[in-house]
């Protein structure tokens, strides 16, 4: 057996190698093969813009002074 024939029989293990590792890592759910995580919703409330918080404060202004009007007309 000469050099480069042991060369060639060394890559082609380490090929058949690293098939194994990578259908193992995909096995348990790991490995390189997944590629970068994308980034998904964020958990959490959602942060609103100040239009947003501007039309819920007259939205709860609103029902604030509605839940008001009929609570003094039932005591009365």
């Amino acid at each position: 057996m000469d050099l480069y024939e042991t060369i060639q029989n060394l890559y082609a293990e380490k090929e058949r190698l690293e098939r194994v590792i990578a259908s193992l890592e995909a096995l348990l759910g790991i490995g390189k093969e997944e590629g970068p995580k994308l980034r998904g919703a964020k958990r959490g409330r959602k942060s609103m813009s100040a239009k947003e918080r501007e039309e819920v404060s007259a939205r709860m202004k609103k029902y604030w002074e509605r839940r008001r009007n009929r609570k003094g007309e039932s005591a009365t």
